[in-house]
């Protein structure tokens, strides 16, 4: 498979007008715009970059003053959820759950500057297809950047919920399954259900510590009547993080229920077992005393008697011995 092409997407309001450019054309613009100017005529430019490599984000880097350091965060990728903040630029660093069925989380970088916004991701994942870009991008443009982080922010934490809420299903369903009927198939899903869990307790948990500094720290990026909307978004990481901790804990829940369903099971197992082994030695002790050496003699007549005595005692005690452990629920 031949590796993704790195792409770039310039929106920006130019006199009050949203204008887009991409590829080459992107860079001229930003090129126009300058570093040494960050604002120009363009009030708020958002910069989106598809799967960037090294000399791409170098030369975005350039064009937009990034500090090396966050441009070498952004190439190196396998980062930890975080907010830095490095010569007044906010950079965070979050994760959204691609649609694979191990839930691999895709790393997205959001750098907050002054007149600016970059946002550098994978292909798998489309920025413009969240609810409050599709709605438009002159109001979120129109509003800052500091909204607009916010928008794609709260975007990707929305994003999250439908995996919860999926996760709480198959945990109510294998929860059902343990108790009906609890096999090896049923253990592999409870395992593989608590490695998904792990893999959005990852993504999600320092969502709460970047929303947490950006709603208390002082930021000169962040509009304070911006706070209120971020503060949403903490609220809803809260409820989140709250479900997520409570299906985990149904999982070990569940796992405990299915390992004592088990025991129970061949428990009852080795009830029934013994029980027949009872009968079957009651029969084989009473043959074995009286023994059968003169079974044909008494087919034929003689010694009759004491053989079908023998026989009837032997089918009473089996069937009282029976009847009996089915009444202790052994057979």
């Amino acid at each position: 498979m031949q590796p993704a092409q790195p792409a770039i997407r310039v929106a920006a309001l130019v006199d009050g007008k949203i204008r887009e450019w991409t590829g080459d054309a992107a860079l001229a613009a930003l090129g126009r715009r300058g570093p040494a100017d960050p604002t120009g005529r363009h009030g708020t430019v958002w910069v989106d970059l598809t799967d960037p490599d090294a000399r791409f984000v170098e030369r975005v880097s350039a064009l937009v003053g990034l500090h090396p350091l966050i441009a070498e965060d952004i190439v190196e990728g396998n980062q930890r959820g975080k907010i830095e903040v490095t010569d007044g630029i906010i950079h965070l660093v979050l994760f959204v759950l691609g649609a694979s069925p191990d839930h691999t989380a895709d790393e997205i970088d959001i750098v907050l500057g002054k007149g600016f916004l970059l946002s550098a991701h994978p292909a798998a994942w489309d920025p413009r297809a969240g609810g409050h870009a599709r709605g438009g991008l002159e109001p979120l443009l129109r509003s800052g950047c500091d909204h607009l982080l916010w928008a794609l922010f709260d975007d990707i934490v929305d994003g999250y919920f439908p995996f919860a809420d999926r996760l709480e299903e198959v945990v109510d369903r294998l929860q059902n399954a343990v108790v009906d009927r609890p096999d090896r198939r049923t253990l592999d899903e409870l395992f593989e259900l608590k490695r998904e869990l792990i893999a959005v307790r990852r993504a999600v948990s320092p969502v709460r510590e970047i929303l947490n500094q950006l709603t208390n720290r002082e930021l000169a990026l962040i509009d304070p009547e911006e706070l209120i909307y971020f503060r949403d978004i903490y609220d809803h990481v809260i409820r989140l993080t709250d479900e997520l901790d409570t299906d985990r804990e149904l999982v070990a829940a569940t796992v405990e229920i299915y390992l004592s369903t088990i025991n129970n099971n061949l428990s009852t197992i080795m009830k029934r077992l013994t029980g027949v082994t009872v009968i079957l030695a009651g029969v084989g002790a009473i043959a074995g005393v009286f023994g059968m050496s003169e079974a044909g003699l008494a087919f034929s007549g003689a010694e009759a008697g004491g053989f079908w005595a023998v026989t009837a005692g032997v089918v009473t005690i089996t069937v009282v011995a029976a009847v009996i452990l089915r009444r202790i629920d052994w057979i």
